[in-house]
């Protein structure tokens, strides 16, 4: 089976994404210090997780990694250090989460677009696929990744108060719109980076949603709805 051509492009981009991120706290040399700060960084997100941005200090934090105080401000000199450095983490599981879904996704999606024989019923069987594709994913996003979707909104929400934190968010967002705008344009899109950002744009809303509403209550169909209405508009249909 071939593989579609732009897709490891997608996977490429996700990976350029994970390798680009810096931290700003203090680097550890030894790989038990490299654990603790790791301890500490991931202890951040927790509370962010469990009671937003405005509740990760220096010793809510060092309690919750079980660590001395004096490990969180060895690392990082403020706070705004330690909270831009967790986010810069959530950035770069991120995008080594996204490289591995779009390799693991890569053959699916090329079998879809070969199906593709220039008729409008192929396009319209294309359309209500990807639609399906796109709410498993939010389906799952919600089912699996909760944790991170409330770190997401927590990240893009700080972001607004934290010009440190915009150049994360931009790299953030080109994780998933890049692999999009990839496949858009094996599809033949005209447009295929705009068409990538009304997509995700729509995705990212169905994810908030769900946060507020809950799995339980999540209107799949509704979302179905929405999503064969755009695969509509952007194939032609």
């Amino acid at each position: 089976m071939s593989r579609a051509p732009a897709l490891p492009s997608a996977t490429q981009a996700a990976n350029a994404v994970a390798e680009s991120v810096q931290y700003q706290g203090r680097k550890a040399s030894r790989q038990g210090s490299e654990q603790r700060r790791q301890a500490i960084l991931d202890a951040a997100m927790r509370i962010i997780v469990r009671e937003g941005v405005r509740a990760v200090r220096h010793r809510a934090v060092a309690a919750e990694a079980q660590v001395p105080l004096s490990a969180t401000t060895y690392y990082f000199k403020d706070i705004d250090d330690l909270i831009t450095d967790t986010f810069a983490q959530f950035v770069e599981r991120s995008a080594a989460h996204m490289a591995a879904f779009w390799d693991g996704t890569q053959d699916l999606l090329a079998e879809l677009v070969g199906r593709l024989d220039g008729s409008a019923a192929a396009r319209r069987q294309l359309a209500d696929e990807i639609a399906a594709l796109a709410v498993q994913y939010v389906q799952r996003q919600l089912r699996e990744r909760r944790d991170h979707l409330v770190v997401e909104q927590a990240f893009h929400q700080e972001a607004l108060l934290n010009p440190r934190l915009r150049e994360l968010v931009r790299a953030h967002r080109q994780i998933l719109q890049q692999g999009v705008a990839q496949f858009f344009e094996v599809l033949g899109s005209r447009q295929p980076e705009q068409d990538a950002v009304l997509l995700t744009a729509t995705i990212e809303r169905m994810e908030y949603q769900g946060l507020l509403d809950g799995l339980e209550q999540l209107d799949s169909e509704g979302m179905l709805a929405i999503l064969k209405r755009y695969m509509n508009l952007v194939l032609g249909l």
